[in-house]
């Protein structure tokens, strides 16, 4: 084969060390796209690592048409292989539905972000922090310390519950009060002791509603907001119930135990007193 003529007139190269020359130029380019890419990405370390995946890519590519140009500088003939190329693709890609579903899902988790690094989430029967989103899983770690590597096509066809995209979380605490309580004082007991325990947010505001007539006691919903993370979920929660047993008993308000009572059929029928009794 000929050489190949420079331009500008600085002469002739072989055509090998011009296809040597082709792809060490798509390589330089390659790495200065990344750079670039990774300078662009400043505004947290979700973006940082969503750009690294995308200038992953993009090097790759950049360097597979490179490398085809290369071979063809010096004189390879690539329409032969192209062909062989396709039909062997077809092949692969039928053995690996799998790997490319998964890529594919990568790339649609990528664009649109239902989660972030940082984000405690809920997907697949798992729940925990996500540390990692490659272009082929999703890697957690659970409340418990396990790591757990989920696929991103099982990703993107289940649900997922992002915990903590927003803000705020509300929790929900039951609590139990006897049939012959005044409910207005044991609703503003409930609140007063829940709106001064610190993590417990003032906007929204706690509620306390009268949820059931239970079989022995009067159930209330104690509705509360707080930090969206599960460590300050089960942090505040604690220190709710601790703060409600202690407000309940100085204000003498009972949460009674489970109560039946029982006679014999041939027996006089007792006489209930108040509430105290359950039929």
């Amino acid at each position: 084969m000929d050489d190949v003529d420079l331009p500008g007139g600085l002469g002739t190269l072989d055509p090998v060390w011009a296809g040597v020359l082709v792809f060490v130029l798509a390589l330089l380019i390659s790495i200065a796209a990344r750079v670039a890419l990774s300078r662009y990405a400043t505004r947290g370390e979700s973006d940082r690592h969503a750009v690294r995946q995308i200038g992953r890519l993009l090097s790759i590519t950049l360097v597979l048409i490179g490398s085809l140009l290369a071979l063809d500088v010096a004189g390879v003939r690539i329409g032969p292989m192209l062909g062989a190329l396709g039909v062997g693709g077809i092949a692969v890609a039928i053995a690996a539905q799998d790997i490319l579903q998964n890529f594919l899902a990568g790339l649609m988790i990528q664009v649109r972000r239902p989660f972030v690094i940082g984000d405690q989430i809920w997907t697949n029967d798992y729940e925990g922090t996500v540390v990692d989103v490659d272009l082929r899983a999703t890697r957690l770690v659970t409340y418990d310390g396990l790591n757990v590597i989920i696929p991103n096509a099982s990703v993107l066809r289940e649900p997922i519950v992002n915990n903590t995209r927003t803000p705020l979380r509300r929790t929900t605490l039951a609590v139990g009060v006897r049939y012959d309580t005044d409910l207005e004082l044991a609703r503003y007991t409930l609140l007063t002791a829940v709106r001064e325990v610190d993590g417990v947010s003032d906007r929204p505001s706690a509620e306390a509603f009268v949820e059931e007539f239970a079989d022995s006691s009067i159930n209330f919903a104690l509705m509360y907001w707080h930090s969206a993370d599960m460590a300050t979920r089960w942090r505040v929660r604690t220190a709710v119930a601790i703060a409600v047993k202690k407000a309940l008993d100085e204000a003498e308000i009972e949460i009674p135990f489970p109560q039946r009572v029982i006679w014999h059929g041939d027996g006089p029928e007792p006489e209930a007193k108040g509430a105290d009794a359950a039929p």
